[in-house]
């Protein structure tokens, strides 16, 4: 079997590859505009809020803030408008938040144009997948999907390193810039090369209440909301860990210079995680896969707080935080993909406005959790590690709860 997409046209109008490409670099948007920023934090706190800080994290709470919410509507948009326009239509959202983070001369107002931008960064996050299910199905969808995953990860890991780069070239602000710079490239290579996915006949109108009631829906049953209480759950640990990592190195560990490099090598790590999922969950099954991995991070976690508060040695407490950091993320690989299909199982006739309807409450809810944990920060990771540590402890008992239910019914 090939390990590379064939190079054939696709429905859309261009080769595979391509086709891979474009697709990859739309999902990447949300990392790239989440981790290229992670350097820029201990400087945006130091001129714009000296007196605190920790608030110099809400520019990443901000942006998956808005990121949640226009994961509601954005997919139903599309079914309505089509794709490429609502892509468009969002990358003009994302742009204009970017200039006004650009020249805001408050952090306030910062978080403002975040969870401006994270409003236009759902279109291409979520219409991407969209597009792929337009043009594939079945087994080359999932092929797709999967070569589209192995390019996405390569974003998180070299993010950083970027964002580094631009602000030892222009300083902070011009990260903005670059974030502009990679939505209009984006954007003219969609406009040019792809052919829209969703003819007119095809379309329907969008109605708000067709939304409310795939909320309602979605809530009805009780399986889903434990799923999406669990995938709360767990985006609050990776979120965390997110918002706290430069500071923890930073002021923690004194390795502020070194954090992009570290971060790539963690990233990539970590990034394996699909693969192991992908060979493990068949065997295992996606519930008894996504207890295990909770498991684990309760035991990891638990022993590495204690460690932390018994005292380590110089040295080896970074080493053991980079491998508590790693678990974290490789968890994250474990779940979130998993959680997402369980949520999903009895909704397949309305699967397009659950997908978004999950997604959106994941996300905004787990904002709201990750929030007080980065706020928490104290110049170690001691907060971090309790928050997670309470996270995933939930997570096991409502999996728990999940796995009763399940064999009830079944």
């Amino acid at each position: 079997m090939s390990l590379s997409p064939p190079s054939s046209p696709t429905p859309g109008g261009m080769g595979r590859v391509e086709f891979v490409a474009l697709m990859a670099m739309l999902v990447a948007t949300v990392a790239f505009s989440i981790d290229a920023m992670l350097p820029a934090l201990p400087r945006i706190g130091a001129e714009l809020v000296p007196e605190a800080v920790n608030r110099a994290q809400l520019v990443v709470a901000s942006f998956l803030l808005g990121l949640g919410a226009g994961t509601f509507f954005t997919g139903p948009l599309s079914d309505s408008f089509g794709r490429k326009p609502v892509i468009l239509g969002g990358a003009a959202i994302y742009i204009l938040g970017a200039l006004v983070a650009m020249i805001a001369p408050s952090l306030g107002l910062i978080v403002a144009a975040r969870i401006l931008q994270g409003l236009g960064a759902a279109a291409a996050r979520i219409v991407a997948l969209a597009i792929i299910r337009d043009l594939y199905a079945g087994r080359e969808m999932a092929r797709l999907v999967s070569f589209v995953m192995m390019v996405f990860t390569l974003v998180p890991a070299i993010a950083p390193l970027a964002g580094s780069g631009v602000i030892a070239i222009a300083g902070w602000r011009a990260i903005f810039g670059a974030f502009i710079l990679f939505a209009l490239l984006t954007s003219l290579w969609m406009t040019l090369r792809l052919v829209e996915p969703l003819p007119k006949a095809h379309r329907r109108p969008f109605r708000p209440a067709a939304l409310w009631g795939a909320v309602k829906e979605v809530l009805a049953f009780r399986t889903v909301r434990l799923s999406i209480a669990v995938q709360i759950l767990c985006f609050t640990t990776l979120f965390s860990s997110i918002s706290s990592i430069q500071q923890i190195f930073a002021e923690t560990f004194d390795r502020a210079d070194d954090f992009p490099w570290w971060f790539c090598m963690i990233a990539l790590i970590a990034g394996t995680g699909s693969f192991v999922n992908a060979s493990l969950v068949v065997r295992i099954g996606m519930r008894r896969l996504v207890s295990f991995a909770l498991l684990a991070q309760v035991a990891i976690s638990a022993a590495v707080l204690l460690l932390f508060l018994i005292g380590l040695p110089p040295g080896v407490d970074f080493a053991v935080y980079i491998a508590w950091q790693t678990t974290v993320f490789f968890q994250a690989a474990l779940t979130l993909g998993n959680l997402n299909a369980l949520a999903m199982e009895p909704l397949g006739h309305i699967a397009g406005m659950a997908a978004s309807v999950i997604a959106g409450i994941s996300t905004v809810g787990s904002v709201l959790l990750t929030v007080p944990v980065g706020l928490s920060f104290d110049g170690t990771p001691l907060p971090l590690f309790a928050g997670v540590l309470v996270a995933v402890a939930a997570g096991c008992l409502l999996m728990k709860r999940l796995s009763a239910i399940e064999h009830f019914e079944g």
